[in-house]
């Protein structure tokens, strides 16, 4: 699958992210290509306080992302690990139990239990 046809469509804004499932791949995809405003926007009103843009830039760009493995998910949450090499070039794994929200036809990201 192509890179627009899985993610770059939600991230570029062509479309929204029609479950928390796609939104979540969209995410690490946003991630591993450094859109940090899109992280923002995805993420819930609520909870965008709890984040700063250049923060999400750094720790996008300080680490080279190399897979994302989906463990479980339901409507409104995904359990994933998202695996990468650090500033270190050591190996990393961010496994994470994800919750979402669907509100008036948008999906956002609430918040995540780490492992």
């Amino acid at each position: 699958m192509t890179f627009q046809a899985c993610c770059g469509k939600y991230i570029d804004g062509t479309q929204n992210a029609p479950t928390a499932l796609a939104l979540m791949k969209s995410r690490y995809s946003a991630y591993a290509t450094h859109q940090a405003d899109y992280l923002v926007q995805t993420t819930h009103p609520s909870q965008r306080k709890y984040y700063a843009k250049a923060d999400i830039l750094n720790w996008a760009t300080a680490n080279e992302w190399q897979k994302l493995e989906i463990i479980s998910f339901t409507e409104n949450t995904v359990e994933f690990k998202a695996y990468f090499l650090d500033a270190n070039k050591q190996n990393q794994i961010h496994h994470e139990f994800s919750n979402f929200i669907k509100e008036n036809g948008s999906w956002f990201y609430v918040d995540g239990k780490f492992e």
